[in-house]
Parts: C-alpha cells; structure tokens; sequence
C-alpha cells in the first residue's frame, strides 16, 4: 500500500495527534521510555517535535547538498516548555509546521535527505511517507511509556514495512558478505524480499500469492502482522518474537551492517 500525498499528510496529523494524547495521559513527562534507553517521555515529545521543525526546514530549503544549517542549529539548540499542556501546544504547532511545509511543497518538490542512494525519493512525498512511520513509531515508545502499547495501525504498518525496506536498508553500497536475501512476510498477506550482494541492497514488494521468489526460499525469512515487523525493524521488538525460517543469524549482519554510500 503506498498513500496519496494528500493522505500521508493526513496521517502524520493523526498519529501525532494520538502521540499528544499518550503524553496527555501519562503519569509524568519523567516518566522513561523503555524503547528508547535513557529517554524520559519529555525527550521523546523534544524529539518528535524537533524532528517536524527540522524536516519542515529542509523541505522549504529546496534541493541541496546538506539540511539547511539553520536547521541543524535550530534543533540542536530547542528547548520546548517543560509544562505538560504547554508542551502539548507546542507540539501541535510544530505539526502544523511541517503540515504546512508540505503543502506549499507539493508532493514532487525535491529536497536533501539522508537515504540518497535508497530506492525512495529525494522530495517532499519521500520525506512525507517516512514521517508518517517515525510519528507511528513514536506514538507506540509514548504509549509503552506509560505501559499501554497498542498495535500500529494496520494500514500505515503495511506501507511502514514496505518503506523501511525501501529507505533505510535499500543502498548501492557493496554487501560485506555472502549474497543473500530476506523474506519479511506478513500475517495481513504481503511480503517483500530484500536482496544483498556486490552491488547493494534492493526490496522488492511480492504478491501473496507470488510463488515465483517465495519469501520461504531466502536465507532468512521473518514472519508477523505487519505492526510487528515494522516495530521489529524499527528494533522496539526482538526479532524471535516473530516466525523466523532459515538463517537467523543473517539478521544479526544486517542488523550491523553500515553501509557508506
């Protein structure tokens, strides 16, 4: 599942609306983030509104070689209120920050990010899509704080699989290791296969019913619902948590592996 622009921009809204209302609830912003070590929930709230800030910066800077260094500046230097329903407010606004730079934006204006030799866009609907995944992520390291986790939503955990795989593993870099590949497959029936070799790593998204490169046939294939293959990849849950077939080490080495592009 891939969303329209104009949905992505909706679900960051949502789900970090639902981040605010986990703050809202918790008992203390002291209170730690077990999925963030030595994070207080008020680090976490510092952090993902920060982040909005940051990449509304980038988007409205156009394409460039670098983030803007005001930017950098900018949130190296943030320091939100420390009273809950001040911090709440500051949170929305900066939401709305990064809302608004994606609308005036549009989907296709290209701008830097990190994951240049990914197999994901240098643009604002690329920037848009991962937002959406670091603001669901975060809502469950909130939620776990003030320990009631709920599942990610099984739309947006659906497309998280797909993206993660696509931007944060995807590279040109050379694989340090034997050629492989993985299967992530899912309890909802989508499956993805992330192939590593001399020349990199590239996913590939397989049909349920695509037997031509079964996940089965890799080195190593995870199975769970989608919710818990994001949280697993995004590394909020152990990997023998799920279904592992095959070659469970492989994971470790992918795991480790930084590739320099």
């Amino acid at each position: 599942m891939t969303f329209e622009f104009s949905e992505l921009r909706r679900l960051i809204g949502e789900r970090s609306t639902a981040f605010r209302a986990a703050v809202a609830s918790a008992p203390s912003l002291d209170a730690q983030v077990p999925t963030c070590p030595g994070w207080t929930l008020f680090d976490l709230a510092r952090h993902l509104g920060g982040g909005d800030r940051y990449w509304a910066a980038i988007v409205g800077a156009r394409p460039a070689d670098a983030p803007p260094e005001h930017a950098v500046a900018e949130r190296a230097a943030l320091t939100p209120p420390g009273e809950r329903e001040a911090l709440l407010d500051w949170l929305a606004d900066s939401t709305q920050v990064l809302l608004d730079a994606l609308r005036d934006a549009g989907p296709d204006r290209s701008c830097w990010t990190w994951w240049g030799a990914s197999q994901s866009p240098q643009n604002a609907g690329g920037v848009a899509r991962h937002r959406v995944q670091e603001s669901t992520v975060h809502t469950y390291d909130a939620q776990r704080a003030q320990g009631t986790p709920q599942p990610l939503p099984e739309d947006v955990a659906l497309d998280g699989v797909d993206e993660f795989l696509s931007t944060c593993c995807a590279t040109t870099a050379a694989w340090p290791h034997k050629p492989t590949t993985f299967g992530f497959r899912t309890a909802e029936g989508p499956c993805w296969r992330l192939t590593v070799d001399g020349t990199g790593a590239r996913s590939v998204r397989l049909g349920a019913t695509d037997t031509a490169g079964d996940p089965d046939e890799a080195g190593v294939c995870v199975t769970g619902t989608a919710s818990d293959l994001v949280l697993y990849l995004y590394d909020r849950i152990p990997a023998d948590s799920q279904r592992l077939d095959g070659h469970a080490e492989l994971l470790d080495l992918l795991r480790a592996w930084e590739p320099e592009d």
